[in-house]
């Protein structure tokens, strides 16, 4: 067992748990009354459809990288943790232009930190390879 890829494992349920049910309630906080076209309805049910394609990348991640940690079943770990590696520091970065298109508030790079954990993790899965 590698203990970086260990901890990037726990680190992906984690983020897969908390992105699942903590996210879903602050989703219902912006859930919109109904109007006459359904409009607001259609794009919020998109965004939380969207959201949730997140957990489940989050959840697939971490399957993936359990299996790694805790079975021989899989021939080429190393190319797949280099894809991992590559996918989590990939949606850092458009965690960090997602902030950067967006109106500026307080701190936001910091309140709006999931790029952090992105690399974090994506340094991880780096460093278990090597």
């Amino acid at each position: 067992m590698n203990t970086p890829i260990l901890i990037a494992n726990i680190l992906t349920l984690l983020a897969f748990l908390i992105h699942t049910f903590m996210g879903d309630r602050e989703l219902k906080i912006i859930e919109p009354e109904d109007d006459p076209k359904h409009l607001k309805r259609e794009k919020w049910t998109m965004a939380r459809s969207g959201w949730h394609w997140i957990s489940f990348d989050l959840l697939f991640a971490s399957i993936g990288l359990g299996f790694i940690n805790f079975t021989d079943y899989l021939e080429n770990e190393t190319q797949l943790l280099q894809l991992l590696a590559i996918y989590f520091f990939g949606y850092g970065i458009a965690w960090l232009i997602g902030i950067t298109i967006s109106k500026k508030f307080p701190k936001n790079y910091l309140k709006l930190g999931q790029w952090m954990l992105l690399w974090l993790i994506s340094g991880l899965i780096y460093w278990g390879i090597h």
